[in-house]
């Protein structure tokens, strides 16, 4: 099985955007969809609020486009399961289940999430016969009928406003107040001036009934604990989701969750290895932050990608003893301790390799050594592990005799 360069486990709004920057960085580049490459995004048929195509775009155009971009840039596309993952080997294997392994140089996690269910009786029961969680997949379905939507976020909302154009009535159950949702204002406005809307408030979800398919629900007031029945033939449920991060046996850190904890270059808690869109830890969940997070991590393992292989180059396969000399341009000091090293590298008839590292640059490098302050010099064995300390010595005459020449 050929090692690729960046393995990318998901083909959601990020997962596609890190395709396009790795592809396009001449990095060989795999992304892993088990279905149809978008993600949730490809669920959502009208976006009213990615830049530049105000109330003229869809879930599935976004997706379809951003996936071209990426095949047209070289990246690779598999549709299987990634069921396994060892991050900690190098390179990193990925198996998939039709039980192939792939080897990767770095590894961007971009599995997305899933919808969180209710648990209420009968939602089980009646999953695909008349209980959904996309009103994009399962709208047409329902033309002329009565539909139930539970929730009133963003994704409840603006998919019960999708749902009109086939339902003839829309009930919308909200767990708040008379006027109370937690959407954005522009798809309350249109959702309260729909003729087709209702809204019960208040309420929750007690129960599902039917016997093939769903005929009503139960739905209990908060208020007063009364509970009523409305006749409805699908019930639609928007109250979260859930991290798709079980595969990873929690080999990366999660928060309690189970959504992967990053930094702002959205690298984990392994070196090597990215997390992005919705699986991540962040403050918010929509098609344009999952772009900009893709297109970090791609950035991101590129260089970490790029000082790996210069450390196994430079400095593991040498021939010779390394020096490793750690500066910054922005630091006087450390560019001339540098300076001075080179004239007696040069005296030592080709025994030493100077390897000197621009820690404004470098930094994956640097990490390595734990490098807090510049100049830093080292003089390394062959496994590339400091053996002796020369940041003080390069002005002491005995400088040879330290190296032993």
């Amino acid at each position: 099985m050929p090692t690729y360069d960046i393995a990318i486990v998901g083909g959601g709004p990020a997962g596609l955007t890190s395709g396009i920057y790795g592809a396009r960085a001449k990095l060989k580049t795999i992304i892993f969809e088990k279905a149809i490459p978008g993600g949730q995004a490809f669920t959502t048929r009208e976006l009213v609020n990615y830049p530049g195509f105000f109330g003229e775009t869809s879930g599935p155009y976004i997706s379809k486009k951003i996936q071209d971009h990426a095949i047209k840039f070289g990246a690779e596309f598999v549709k299987e399961e990634v069921i396994d993952i060892n991050i900690n080997l190098d390179p990193k294997v990925i198996t998939t289940n039709k039980g192939n392994e792939y080897h990767t140089k770095a590894v961007i996690l971009a599995p997305g999430a899933e919808p969180r269910l209710l648990n209420v009786k009968g939602e089980k029961e009646f999953k695909g016969n008349g209980v959904s969680y996309c009103a994009t997949c399962d709208a047409e379905f329902y033309e002329g009928q009565t539909v139930i939507v539970i929730g009133n976020g963003d994704a409840a909302i603006e998919e019960a406003i999708y749902l009109t154009k086939f339902a003839d009535k829309v009930i919308i159950v909200v767990i708040h107040d008379e006027g109370v949702v937690d959407c954005n204002k522009y798809s309350a406005e249109k959702a309260f001036n729909n003729h087709k809307i209702d809204f019960v408030w208040n309420s929750i979800l007690d129960e599902i009934k039917g016997n093939d398919e769903v005929s009503s629900v139960i739905i209990k007031n908060l208020k007063n604990d009364s509970l009523s029945e409305i006749k409805c033939e699908g019930v639609f449920i928007y109250i979260g989701s859930l991290p798709r991060t079980g595969f990873l046996k929690a080999q990366v850190e999660m928060d309690e969750r189970g959504y992967i904890v990053t930094n702002e270059k959205m690298g984990t808690s392994v070196p090597g290895v990215f997390a992005v869109g919705d699986a991540r830890n962040k403050y918010l969940r929509q098609v344009v932050t999952a772009v900009n997070d893709g297109a970090i991590a791609a950035v991101a393992a590129e260089r970490y990608i790029f000082e790996e292989d210069e450390f196994k180059e430079r400095i593991l396969e040498s021939p010779k003893q390394v020096i490793i000399a750690f500066w910054s341009p922005f630091i006087p000091e450390s560019i001339n301790r540098v300076a001075l090293l080179e004239k007696v590298v040069s005296t030592t008839d080709g025994r030493f390799r100077l390897v000197k590292i621009d820690t404004s640059r470098n930094q994956r490098i640097a990490s390595k050594f734990k490098i807090l302050n510049v100049p830093a010099i080292y003089l390394l064995n062959q496994e590339g592990q400091k053996i002796y300390d020369l940041t003080d010595k390069i002005y002491q005459k005995d400088l040879k005799s330290v190296l032993g020449i």
